[in-house]
């Protein structure tokens, strides 16, 4: 199977004035958004999907993407999330006959602007060097001084709330009303395979916009809170803290992933920071600090925990870190039934090893609804 593909001009700047230029796929324009890479081999339809990513330009590390098409069952959400996209090649045949369509036809359905025949290894390497910066993709604007002032729109990533944009407008419920618990979900960009992994342990779930007070939720009468991942900075999301606030304060079991884990972090006055250049792909190794065992998991985070001020707590305790880095990858709270994981244990894609976590929380519950 096979698909043509554009071989017009297209730049990328990035704000430092750095300009890489290669070709254009996808759709013809010009976007822009934070500059990060992401370094899976596989699952790109997923990643693209993740809400995680809304706002930002997506460098994809895998020297070939879209070799195997796409689907429209692998998707984390309603349409692709990210800015635009930048590849070294793109796959111009895709082999699973499964397939709906190409890559290319796929990102023209979803307006999404791409850039490939870039030098990814040295691309990513100056975002490693530099740090996370804002760049803009074109296959139309070729005037520097024009290019330039539309990166200049771009707004930083750094005090942006990004969450309220990608959120459910409306609440729904997934699974059987009839399941033994329920749990309500704070849906700051939730992915659908969270929902679906809960929905599967005997889970009537309902989820809720991200701006949705505590006593809206408990008018559902559930057993335990999910807070959702999503995109944007922890700390201009105070409604979101206030509101895990009144969780915790009620008792009720909470589980948090990624933007979860640090509006927890927030709710207990742990400070949050935005990273170098973020953590995003398939196989960064954590410990789990109570069994002593490592995982190797699934990432997608630009803001972190501070470390010094999570282990100095004396209201959380510490349960995971990153290996690579010692950043802080878990935590509960100490006579709460709460905790949380800065990654993604869904692992979608990625590797098994932290779905556990999912089980925990439904024992958490049980514990708590004896």
């Amino acid at each position: 199977m096979s698909s043509t593909i554009s071989h017009s001009i297209a730049w990328l700047l990035l704000e430092d004035g750095t300009l890489f230029k290669g070709k254009s796929f996808g759709a013809s324009g010009t976007s822009g958004g934070e500059l990060c890479f992401n370094t899976g081999m596989t699952g790109y339809q997923e990643v693209f999907t993740d809400p995680s990513y809304y706002g930002q330009v997506l460098i994809m590390n895998n020297a070939y993407i879209g070799n195997y098409g796409t689907k429209k069952e692998d998707v984390e959400s309603s349409s692709i999330k990210i800015k635009a996209l930048v590849c070294k090649n793109i796959a111009q045949r895709f082999s699973r006959e499964l397939a709906d369509e190409s890559l290319e036809d796929y990102l023209k359905a979803n307006n999404i602007v791409a850039i490939y025949d870039v030098d990814t290894r040295s691309l990513v390497q100056h975002i490693r060097n530099k740090g996370a910066m804002n760049a803009v993709v074109t296959s139309e604007n070729f005037d520097l001084d024009n290019l330039k002032a539309s990166l200049a729109k771009v707004p930083d990533m750094k005090g942006l709330d990004l969450s309220s944009e990608v959120s459910t407008k409306e609440t729904y419920t997934v699974g059987n009303p009839n399941s033994k618990y329920r749990i309500g979900v704070l849906d700051f960009g939730v992915k659908q395979s969270m929902l679906r992994f809960l929905s599967e342990k005997d889970v009537y779930i309902k989820v809720f916009p991200a701006r949705t007070t505590y006593e809206t939720i408990k008018e559902f009468q559930p057993h335990g809170v999910f807070v959702s991942n999503g995109p944007g900075d922890p700390a201009s999301m105070d409604y979101a803290v206030n509101t895990i606030k009144e969780v915790l304060a009620d008792e009720k079991p909470l589980f948090g992933i990624c933007l979860g884990h640090q509006l927890l972090a927030r709710a207990n006055d742990l400070p949050t920071f935005k990273m170098h250049h973020g953590h995003r792909g398939l196989n960064h190794p954590v410990i789990n600090l109570k069994t002593g065992k490592s995982e190797i998991t699934t990432q997608n985070h630009g803001f972190g925990v501070e470390v010094e001020a999570a282990q100095k707590s004396e209201v959380v305790e510490v349960t995971h870190i990153n290996l690579n880095d010692g950043s802080i990858e878990g935590i509960c709270v100490k006579n709460k039934p709460a905790f949380s994981v800065q990654y993604h244990p869904e692992s979608t894609p990625g590797p098994h090893d932290s779905r556990y976590l999912f089980d925990d929380f439904i024992k958490l519950i049980a514990q708590n609804n004896l």
